[in-house]
């Protein structure tokens, strides 16, 4: 199948692939996805998670197999169907599947955040929920799982130590990450680098909203000095708020970092495209600090 759909910048749009489990719709942004193919045999593992199915090896390079039913709790999955190589926070991981449906073009806007609608285990690594005609698609939170599995795959906390001390930084940066857990290590990383006027927000559009609000009160410079955006997020994606910050003559200026679990090489492209000043894998949080000195010191 092919996932190469381009999207025009900044558009605020995301393809998403369906995937079915257990005669459930599930989804995954395509910027995540490398390729998709049939089943093959793994290796398991001796003392591994019991969602890591095991190892294989398509073209000599070794790939992690993880069982996407297990995680779900809905029992082990058998041979067969499909594995969905992934491709994000610098991470080769399969993901098995029962079988793929196809690609939908959503906005951002129209993707309902999860709660009641989904079950327990569901809402808990869920994004978001696409409402279709006849079906609902839950939008699955792969880098949640990932780090339920392996906890060293998220945020690299200790690269902060490793900066040494650091002297107290007035300017004002804002954040926009949807994720609470990792809105509070950023935020938590950043005071211990010194920064400490922080205001974070929970998407594009709270973060969007927050800094028209001060570009009409006249106090943009006393608020904002630098950005730092996720990707993926509900109402407004990261991509959207960079380019309507580089597109503004008044706001143009100020810094705006990607700090996302999707940066590659394809996305690296758009994000410069769009003005972005840095861009970063979520797990250099040591680099993200680097980057935002260089920025605004």
């Amino acid at each position: 199948m092919d996932t190469k759909i381009l999207l025009e910048n900044g558009t605020n749009e995301l393809e998403i692939l369906e995937f079915v489990l257990d005669g459930n719709s599930y989804g995954i942004n395509v910027a995540k996805i490398r390729e998709i193919i049939t089943y093959q045999e793994v290796t398991p593992v001796p003392n591994s998670h019991p969602s890591i199915e095991g190892i294989f090896m398509p073209r000599d390079v070794m790939i992690t197999a993880i069982d996407l039913k297990n995680c779900l709790q809905r029992g082990q999955s058998q041979p067969g169907g499909l594995f969905i190589i992934t491709n994000f926070n610098k991470l080769d991981i399969a993901f098995h599947v029962d079988h793929v449906c196809g690609i939908h073009r959503v906005s951002w806007r129209d993707i309902i955040k999860p709660g009641a609608t989904v079950s327990t285990t569901e809402d808990s690594i869920s994004t978001g929920i696409i409402k279709m005609k006849d079906k609902l698609i839950i939008i699955l939170d792969f880098e949640k799982i990932i780090t339920d599995i392996s906890p060293e795959t998220g945020l690299k906390i200790t690269e902060i130590d490793e900066l040494g001390v650091r002297e107290r930084n007035d300017v004002p940066i804002l954040i926009a990450e949807d994720s609470p857990l990792l809105n509070k290590m950023i935020v938590d990383s950043l005071k211990k680098a010194g920064y400490h006027n922080l205001i974070h927000t929970e998407n594009g559009q709270e973060a969007w909203d927050t800094i028209c609000s001060f570009k009409e009160r006249g106090t943009i410079e006393k608020h904002v000095g630098c950005v730092i955006t996720d990707i993926e997020m509900p109402l407004m994606d990261g991509h959207r708020l960079t380019k309507l910050i580089k597109d503004d003559d008044e706001l143009k200026n100020i810094p705006v970092v990607i700090f996302s679990s999707l940066v590659n090489d394809d996305m690296r492209r758009k994000g410069e495209s769009l003005g972005a000043d840095a861009q970063l894998s979520k797990p250099e949080i040591g680099n993200l600090v680097k980057e935002i000195d260089r920025l605004v010191l």
